[in-house]
């Protein structure tokens, strides 16, 4: 597995390099604001700390503003309408868990991830990125069997029922567990509404539209208009796990193609990820 992964890294298209490249970028940045997190930090505080440390390295365009969400908002308790899910006034304390999420625009190239992590020790969302491995695995074998998106989605749901788990991505808009990102027009001046950048929304419209006339859908959701199988492209995926007011996920880029190879119809776009990583020394271990 590892050879095959070294091998179609090499073969990677200049357009799924760049996209890899943003990737990696709002990854690193993650990583370094979860390392300056402390007690008393708000969520606000945390997505400001993430799109200085991006605009720093250039990034200029967003699919969406950072986001974060501290306790038990990780698991989206009582969520009821969009304006939750903006950063709040919620500080950080000790063991409690955060979520880092953002979605930059580098170079015309747009990522979207999920960085799940605690203030200090906390076992149960440890437990739950720990199981979230098997998330990864079965969404890739099944998009591989190139089966309907609605029935993947139902089959991961399946999967979190029977490890005691809710799914917490049904809170999300549409219920979705992910959505199709594209290449973005750089523009001097990108404007954002509601959190969203313009350019970025443009495409998703688009996609959806020209998806509405032959029958697929931008949209990876439990509903009726994602019963077809995954429609070649980038999809920024995110099963997201709730246990008793701790929440996890990982966000991160499939690649689906249309070839009849199943290890080339559809992939992770990099496997050198933090979560990745993470399992990797879990199996080690």
């Amino acid at each position: 597995m590892a050879g095959d992964t070294k091998r179609r890294t090499t073969q990677l298209s200049a357009d799924l390099l760049g996209f890899r490249e943003v990737q990696r970028l709002a990854y690193a940045c993650a990583e370094a604001v979860a390392a300056q997190l402390r007690p008393g930090v708000t969520e606000r505080e945390a997505a400001r700390m993430q799109r200085e440390w991006l605009r720093e390295r250039g990034v200029r365009d967003w699919f969406h503003l950072p986001f974060a969400w501290f306790g038990d908002r990780t698991a989206f308790v009582n969520f009821k309408i969009p304006l939750q899910f903006f950063p709040t006034n919620r500080k950080l304390e000790p063991g409690m868990p955060f979520i880092l999420d953002m979605a930059p625009v580098h170079k015309g190239y747009a990522a979207d991830i999920g960085y799940s992590g605690s203030l200090g020790l906390n076992p149960v969302q440890d437990r739950l990125m720990s199981d979230l491995r098997e998330h990864r695995e079965l969404i890739l074998e099944q998009a591989r069997e190139r089966r309907p998106l609605r029935e993947i989605y139902e089959n991961v749901e399946r999967l979190m029922n029977r490890q005691g788990y809710a799914n917490r991505h049904r809170a999300y808009p549409f219920g979705v567990i992910a959505h199709k990102i594209d290449r973005v027009k750089e523009r001097r001046w990108s404007p954002t509404a509601f959190g969203f950048g313009t350019q970025s929304l443009k495409g998703l419209a688009s996609d959806a539209l020209r998806g509405h006339r032959e029958g697929w859908s931008p949209l990876w959701s439990p509903y009726r208009f994602s019963d077809h199988p995954p429609q070649p492209g980038l999809w920024a995926v995110e099963p997201h796990l709730g246990f008793r007011g701790t929440g996890a996920k990982f966000e991160e880029i499939l690649v689906v193609t249309d070839s009849r190879d199943p290890e080339e119809s559809a992939f992770w776009l990099d496997d050198d990820l933090p979560h990745v990583r993470r399992w990797a020394e879990e199996k080690t271990a």
